[in-house]
């Protein structure tokens, strides 16, 4: 059975690749993805599967916008930084889930004023079931969280400013 998280990653995999097809089968359970938003299917030989063939479908027509909004994205993150040379990036090191907490009712590690060093941890990157402590590896003050907490990110995604000291 897939989980949405992994269809998730399929996607934006196939969205960011120069394929217009793509078919993935695991233990009787079938992906199929075609570009375009022409068809997009999931199937298993479960009946749980309702559920993520109607999320799946959401994200399906998204391929579509993030074509046109990642340069939007671009934009801006590189603004800062051209104003500001003292503005460092922490970016993502993986594609995966942000959390900027260890847990749902903790704190943010992390928020908008806080200062950071070397070793800070700032958030988690979730992939594979996998959690991953992200430091700062800059000292300075956090000016700007550039992800909300449960967001996909990518490979080299920003996901944070800092004024570096």
């Amino acid at each position: 059975m897939f989980k949405i998280q992994e269809i998730r990653e399929i996607i934006k995999l196939v969205d960011s690749s120069s394929i217009d097809e793509f078919v993935y089968e695991v233990d009787g359970a079938k992906v199929k993805l075609k570009k375009n938003g022409v068809v997009t299917e999931t199937v298993a030989p479960k009946n749980e599967v309702v559920a993520p063939v109607v999320q799946q479908s959401a994200p399906a027509a998204a391929p579509v916008a993030p074509a046109t909004s990642a340069p939007a994205e671009e934009a801006p993150a590189a603004a800062p930084t051209n104003n500001d040379s003292s503005l460092h990036k922490i970016v993502s090191p993986m594609v995966g889930t942000f959390y900027q907490s260890p847990n749902p009712d903790s704190p943010a590690y992390v928020k908008v004023g806080d200062k950071v060093g070397n070793e800070t941890i700032v958030c988690i990157v979730e992939a594979m079931k996998l959690f991953n402590e992200i430091e700062a590896e800059v000292q300075g003050e956090i000016v700007e969280v550039l992800v909300k907490d449960g967001e996909l990110v990518e490979y080299g995604q920003p996901l944070f400013l800092v004024k570096a000291e």
